[in-house]
């Protein structure tokens, strides 16, 4: 499983980065905006270059096809790491399908984005994504269960051989981290905060604490121990 950081800050994704847990990055506009980066090319460009191979997603900003192609084919430009997330359909109903097609079959990867349901995932699948992102919070907000809709989503790519991955976003606690993973995620889109919630426990550190203290008594024990024997 692999772990996308949801972010623009770039000094969280370097301090990850770092820490060799981080597989890639998904941002938005609003995201970037809350992270202080006011000129996106700008700010994408820059994480494409700290990420190296790792991918990208950046997020086009319309409801036209026609305009999601053309801002498609910019965003490509900014880094041959970049992905461009396309929603299932805009906010209208209308299809993006063949926006997924058409940037597929330009070679520029896509990640499908706002996927509640298992039928928008296969739709999207079969369209051309690279990615499929199943925003998680939302199908619970809706009554559903984002653990069945994840695990039938995986079972039914790897019956038939896609190549696509699900993202798991919409991430609104540690647990739902735990859930994703555990019903077959290929990769789980995390907010920073949460990975420190999900690296750090109070009883570790209390463990820790203990082998210290207990560590420093037994070193002095055998200083103690040598200084008699040498007398």
């Amino acid at each position: 499983m692999k772990i996308f950081l949801d972010s623009a800050n770039a000094h969280e994704i370097e301090s990850w980065l770092r820490e060799g847990v981080v597989d890639g990055v998904t941002t938005n506009p609003s995201i970037m905006l809350k992270d202080g980066v006011y000129d996106i090319e700008e700010g994408a460009r820059q994480i494409a270059s700290t990420l190296g191979d790792r991918p990208l997603s950046v997020e086009v900003t319309s409801n036209d096809c026609s305009e999601m192609i053309r801002q498609a084919r910019e965003f490509s430009r900014w880094g041959r790491n970049v992905a461009v997330k396309i929603p299932i359909i805009n906010e209208f109903g209308e299809s993006s399908l063949s926006v997924i097609s058409t940037l597929r079959s330009e070679g520029i990867a896509v990640n499908v984005t706002a996927i509640l349901s298992f039928n928008q995932a296969v739709l999207a699948t079969k369209a051309g994504a690279t990615y499929v992102s199943i925003f998680a919070g939302r199908v619970a907000d809706e009554g559903g269960d984002p653990a069945v809709v994840i695990c039938n989503v995986r079972k039914w790519l790897d019956q038939w051989g896609y190549s696509t991955e699900i993202i798991v976003g919409s991430i609104r606690s540690v647990m739902d981290v735990q859930s994703a993973a555990l019903a077959g995620a290929h990769i789980i889109t995390i907010p920073p905060q949460f990975l420190g919630k999900m690296l750090d426990h109070k009883y570790t550190r209390e463990t820790v604490r203990q082998f210290v203290a207990d560590a420093e008594k037994a070193m002095d024990q055998i200083v103690s121990a040598r200084a008699a024997a040498a007398s």
